[in-house]
């Protein structure tokens, strides 16, 4: 029995992955594109999000401080979800609305891109890191699912909009980890040429 629904769980995550494959294809492109321009003069990308989210927002900002699959030099990334002296000042003081919004505006420039990941699309937090990024003049990649929630309006033309086509907050957080994955090999690719990792 557990086994049977172990087994399911690899399914479902396949399925979407592969459905998902063309519809997400042109946007994770866009957003490589728009990450690849904003390190390349001298930017970086501010990343956040709530719990898996937060999970997701560090890793990608290891693999662009640190590296992905091959010897680079270092890119741009902060995570605005780990430093929990900023975190509990701004909620205690203010509100949790604010943890982010206050880091991007504090951190965020013109030409940096705002990563921003919420699998409902209507995390309070996330939507006002959003909007604290366009009022810095800041690209927003979002990644989000559930059909994009507030996110969809918070969006500008400029912005990229990565929406996992499904309800399920796993499987969602499932592909973001993937589109995490195509966003770095997309721009070491594009900085060191396509060639497979070693």
């Amino acid at each position: 029995m557990m086994e049977q629904r172990i087994e399911q769980h690899f399914i479902d995550s396949a399925d979407l992955k592969y459905q998902s494959a063309q519809v997400l294809s042109k946007p994770i492109a866009q957003a490589i594109q728009a990450i690849l321009a904003c390190v390349t003069s001298g930017g970086k990308v501010l990343a956040c999000g709530n719990g898996g989210s937060a999970a997701d927002a560090q890793h990608f900002s290891a693999e662009f401080v640190g590296r992905f699959e091959r010897e680079r030099p270092e890119l741009g990334a902060i995570a605005l979800t780990t430093d929990t002296s900023i975190i509990t000042a701004v909620a205690n003081d203010y509100d949790f609305t604010s943890i982010f919004s206050r880091q991007v505006r504090a951190l965020g420039q013109s030409g940096d891109v705002l990563l921003a990941i919420t699998t409902s699309g209507n995390s309070a937090n996330v939507l006002a890191a959003v909007e604290a990024a366009h009022q810095r003049d800041m690209v927003v990649v979002a990644l989000t699912g559930r059909g994009g929630g507030k996110m969809n309006q918070a969006l500008r033309d400029t912005d990229v909009h990565v929406c996992v086509p499904h309800d399920r907050t796993a499987r969602v957080q499932e592909v973001h980890l993937l589109t995490i994955h195509c966003l770095c090999d997309g721009v070491d690719a594009q900085l060191m040429g396509d060639q497979e990792a070693p």
